[in-house]
C-alpha cells in the first residue's frame, strides 16, 4: 500500500507535466452580474447562505458530474467501533491545475497518516493532464461530501480531516471552475454545516489567501485548524502550472509525509514557509493554528498509528517558480 500510494502521487505530477494537447479551464469572465453588481455584505450573505452559480452547463455534463460524485460518496466505509477513524474530505476549490494537483496528493498524503484508506474523498478539477475524472470542488460537492462523511462516521469517536485549497478573500475560500461555476465557502457557512451534522472531532486545514478568517469561529476543544495565512494577509504560489502552492508543498508535501506529532509538522512548515518568503521579499503570509485541548484525545489515536517511515516529497517544489508568485492568491 505504502510503495502504491508514493508510485501514485508521482504519477500525477508527471502525467500532468507530459500533458501537451489539453488546455485547463480558463478564467475569462469576470463574477456573474448578481456578484459584481452587490455590495460587500450582500456577497458575504451569498456566501454564508451557500450560494452557488453554474453557467451554461450541458444536460450530459450535468448528470455525468452526478455520477461522479455519487461514485465518490458511495464506496465511503463505516467507521470501525472502538476504533478512532478519520475521514479525509480533500478539496480543490478553483480549476487551476495547480490546485487540483495539490488536492489529489494531498488526499493521499493525509489517507497514508491517518490511516484513512477506504475513507477518503477527493473532489477536484483538473490535474492539467486532461479532463477530471473526479467530481468537481463545488460548494454544493462540499456539502455533499460532508454529509456523506457525517452518515458513515460515528461522531462521537470518529475525526473529520478537511484539507481545502483555493484562491480565497475575506469571506473564505472561492470556488471558481473556469467560466461556469462560481461561489464559494464561507467560515459562517461551513461552522453551520458542521454544526448541523455534529461533526465535533475535526481538523481543517484551508490552503488559500486570508484564511485566517476561518480560525475565529470553527476554532473548539475538540478541533485543529491550521491555515496558509492570517485573515488580512495574501498566500503564494498558485501559479498554474506549479505543482504545490508554499502552503501545501511545506505542510503537505514535506512535513505531514514524516512520523512526527502534528504540532511540530505545522512548526517545520511555518518556518519553511517564513524562509521561501523571506528569500522572495514577500510580505509574511502568517499561517495561523488553533489546537483545542481536547482534540489531544484523538490526535493521540490517529498518530499512534501512524507509518514510521517517511515518504519522499514529489511533484516540482513551489518555490521553483518564484519570480512568479508575486501573482499571488
Amino acid at each position: 500500500m505504502r510503495r502504491w500510494l508514493m508510485t501514485a502521487g508521482a504519477a500525477t505530477f508527471a502525467a500532468a507535466a507530459a500533458a501537451q494537447d489539453y488546455q485547463p479551464p480558463a478564467h475569462t469572465l469576470g463574477p456573474p452580474a448578481i456578484v459584481a453588481r452587490a455590495d460587500p455584505q450582500e456577497v458575504q450573505a451569498m456566501a454564508d447562505g451557500g450560494a452557488q452559480y453554474e453557467h451554461d452547463r450541458p444536460a450530459r455534463w450535468s448528470l455525468a458530474e452526478h455520477r461522479r460524485l455519487a461514485a465518490a460518496l458511495g464506496p465511503v466505509q463505516p467507521g470501525r467501533r472502538g476504533v478512532v477513524d478519520a475521514y479525509v474530505v480533500s478539496v480543490a476549490l478553483d480549476s487551476d491545475p495547480v490546485f487540483g494537483r495539490e488536492a489529489r496528493e494531498a488526499g493521499r498524503v493525509l489517507a497514508r497518516r491517518y490511516d484513512a484508506a477506504g475513507r477518503t474523498v477527493v473532489l477536484a478539477g483538473s490535474d492539467g493532464a486532461g479532463e477530471s475524472t473526479l467530481p468537481r470542488g463545488s460548494p454544493d460537492n462540499v456539502h455533499a461530501a460532508l454529509a456523506r462523511v457525517a452518515e458513515a462516521m460515528d461522531v462521537g469517536e470518529d475525526v473529520l480531516i478537511l484539507y481545502a485549497t483555493s484562491h480565497g478573500a475575506p469571506l473564505g475560500v472561492v470556488y471558481n471552475d473556469g467560466d461556469h461555476g462560481y461561489g464559494a465557502v464561507s467560515p459562517y457557512r461551513l461552522w453551520q454545516t458542521l454544526g448541523e451534522l455534529g461533526i465535533v472531532n475535526r481538523m481543517i486545514v484551508v490552503s488559500a489567501c486570508y484564511s485566517g478568517v476561518f480560525v475565529p469561529l470553527l476554532a473548539s476543544d475538540t478541533s485543529v485548524i491550521v491555515t496558509a495565512a492570517a485573515s488580512d494577509r495574501s498566500s503564494f504560489g498558485c501559479v498554474s502550472d506549479n505543482d504545490w502552492t508554499y502552503f501545501g508543498d511545506a505542510l503537505v508535501n514535506q512535513a505531514l509525509r514524516k512520523p512526527q506529532p502534528l504540532a511540530a509538522a505545522v512548526a517545520e512548515a511555518t518556518k519553511l514557509i517564513a524562509g521561501w518568503e523571506g528569500a522572495g521579499q514577500l510580505t509574511p503570509s502568517n499561517p495561523q493554528v488553533s489546537i483545542g485541548a481536547g482534540s489531544a484525545r484523538w490526535l493521540a489515536a490517529l498518530e499512534g498509528r501512524m507509518p514510521r517511515a517517511a515518504t519522499p516529497p514529489v511533484g516540482r517544489p513551489a518555490t521553483g517558480t518564484m519570480a512568479r508568485t508575486a501573482a499571488h492568491r
